[in-house]
């Protein structure tokens, strides 16, 4: 099998330490993450990690089952590109002389859809989403005219053949109903049964 991109998606509870032990998941198989984004999910107090690999397909199986062991994550799938609709986000801090003055660069940045976020006296900062290829070839032309800085966002992405967990969380409450909240009998008695 050849190696190619997969992009994982885990939707996990919030809890603290797990993306170290995600993370040394991915660590002793020897596996790099390429992109890493956390945010949450359209479920209240569940997070959507999303994480761009390369690997082959059986070892991405392998990983997913291992992360679903995790008990804090409740659900790992992947997928290649052409079954997900994803982007990245770059911001790019260009001097303002070289926008004002060069009309080659302004309509670059419209033809690749940025939108201006900061302007000052020395500099001009632009944002704009797309895939990697898209930014890498803004960010080689903008090389050429004096990019003071640029950062990339992580791989963000949605599952088109899903429906989300939402829909299985509301499938699981059906199935598996959370109990009563029952409250301690015994709160409003404390002088009666703590005495000495």
């Amino acid at each position: 099998m050849e190696k190619q991109e997969f992009t994982i998606t885990l939707y996990t509870e919030n809890s603290v330490g797990l993306i170290g032990r995600i993370s040394g998941i991915f660590s002793r198989r020897k596996i790099n993450i390429e992109s890493l984004n956390t945010s949450p999910s359209e479920v209240e107090g569940i997070h959507r990690f999303t994480i761009l690999i390369n690997e082959t397909e059986e070892v991405v199986r392998k990983l997913c089952r291992q992360l679903e062991k995790q008990i804090d994550i409740l659900k790992a799938y992947f997928n290649t590109d052409d079954e997900i609709v994803w982007q990245e986000q770059a911001l790019y801090k260009v001097p303002a002389n070289v926008v004002t003055e060069k009309v080659y660069v302004e309509r670059l940045l419209r033809q690749y859809g940025a939108s201006t976020v900061v302007i000052r006296q020395d500099y001009i900062v632009f944002e704009t989403a797309g895939h990697r290829e898209e930014i890498d070839r803004l960010t080689e032309e903008l090389n050429k005219y004096g990019l003071i800085e640029f950062v990339r966002g992580a791989r963000i992405a949605i599952i088109k053949n899903s429906a989300g967990i939402h829909e299985k969380v509301l499938e699981f409450e059906k199935r598996e109903p959370s109990p009563e909240l029952i409250e301690n009998e015994y709160l409003d008695k404390r002088d009666d049964v703590f005495t000495m």
